[in-house]
């Protein structure tokens, strides 16, 4: 049986990822923090559903902390790294920057440096559609230049995939990193906007439109998203060892939708109109996103089906449910 180690296993992408692959008959070894970033209960109801599978152990550390991963990786033998551990959100790196730096960063080296001293030889590693700015183009291809990002955050993200990049080009690692475009669904995590707006409008409390609603977003449903990165990680595990390969893709909907529109959608789902803040522009927000999806299209059969919509209805489910309320 193969063996994955998953970080960040207690998030939303982390979670599912490491479902997916105990669900595909792989031992996974989750590895996270747990911090209170936003609700921990939340992160102990995924936790619990992956401790059931008799083919997941669990370790709660930091990622930083380099005497634990030692103890993971010479208790079992890795075979493959999925790297999805990061200190999330874009306004918070805004004032709390040195949290990103030590986790973004310092994390993503410790793991490079895990691959480096046991010859792990494959990592797939999560970036970010942030990276690319407030860029002009219409559609984000991978090849365009991601140097000028505008939050913190973006930063941390794309120092990421120059780390990365060094080490495959030095000690033979096999790197794939995805840049995740605005992950939702069920599961997800309370600080996005798709649940905060479903929180305020049944709480009859105003929410904020920035930019007067003229932004896009390349909204994915997780489910859609989980093709995308099974899909890679089967074709990483392909990559011949020691090659040193670098690759790195787009994983999004291929399908902004405005962000009035998306109030629009949320609102339909719930039956009840929000109340409406209109407000400029935040610092560190990009107006667009907007996924090229045609290289990872090349090497497997990433085709996202689910409209926003159906997407928020199947969220909206579960959440009621979640927080047990009749609404």
């Amino acid at each position: 049986m193969e063996t994955v180690l998953v970080t960040g296993s207690s998030g939303f992408i982390g979670f599912y990822t490491a479902k997916a692959l105990l669900d595909r008959g792989y031992f996974v070894v989750g590895y996270d923090n747990m911090n209170d970033y936003y609700d921990v209960q939340l992160k102990k109801t995924r936790t619990d559903i992956l401790t059931e599978y008799e083919n997941f152990v669990f370790y709660k550390a930091d990622i930083c902390d380099e005497t634990k991963l030692e103890e993971v990786a010479a208790k079992y033998h890795i075979d493959y790294i999925i790297h999805l551990a990061a200190q999330a959100g874009v306004r918070y790196s805004l004032t709390c920057p040195e949290k990103y730096i030590e986790t973004n960063i310092v994390g993503t080296f410790r793991i490079l440096e895990l691959c480096r001293r046991y010859q792990i030889s494959h990592l797939m590693y999560a970036s970010s559609s942030s990276v690319y700015g407030d860029a002009e183009e219409e559609k984000l291809t991978i090849d365009l230049k991601t140097d000028s990002p505008v939050s913190l955050y973006a930063a941390t993200k794309k120092s990421d995939e120059i780390l990365v990049h060094a080490y495959c080009n030095n000690f033979g690692i096999n790197g794939v990193g995805m840049r995740f475009f605005t992950v939702y669904g069920p599961m997800g995590r309370p600080d996005m906007a798709y649940w905060k707006f479903t929180d305020k409008i049944l709480t009859d409390e105003s929410i904020e439109v920035f930019n007067y609603g003229k932004q896009y977003r390349d909204f994915t449903y997780i489910d859609d998203l989980m093709d995308g990165v099974l899909g890679l990680f089967f074709h990483c595990k392909e990559l011949e060892s020691g090659a040193g390969t670098y690759e790195i893709y787009n994983i999004g909907s291929g399908n902004p939708v405005e962000l009035m529109t998306f109030i629009e959608s949320i609102e339909e789902v719930i039956g009840k109109e929000a109340n409406k803040i209109m407000c400029e522009k935040r610092t560190g927000d990009v107006e667009k996103t907007y996924a090229d999806i045609t290289d990872i299209q090349k090497i497997c059969s990433f085709f996202p089906m689910t409209h926003v919509k159906d997407g928020l209805e199947k969220f909206y489910r579960w959440y009621r449910e979640y927080n047990k309320k009749d609404v």
